[in-house]
């Protein structure tokens, strides 16, 4: 069987991705509209966290600024 390293996948990246993920979604995983329905979805914190890491960063700061960039309508 033939082992494909991927860097975004390592220990460290996989630590910093959950990283993100944590901060992510304590900050935006609880909110919801007046109907009751999450404001963002899982998939959108996940993704976020995913690009995060694929794009080289090698720590959480700036994730909030970035998701609320990116994965908001804010």
């Amino acid at each position: 069987m033939t082992t494909v390293e991927d860097w975004r996948y390592s220990t460290d990246r996989l630590k910093i991705r959950q990283k993100v993920y944590s901060l992510l979604l304590n900050k935006y995983g609880s909110q919801v509209d007046e109907n009751g329905q999450p404001i963002y979805s899982m998939q959108s914190i996940s993704e976020c966290s995913h690009d995060w890491v694929s794009q080289g960063n090698v720590n959480a700061s700036g994730i909030i600024k970035y998701f609320e960039a990116y994965y908001t309508n804010g």
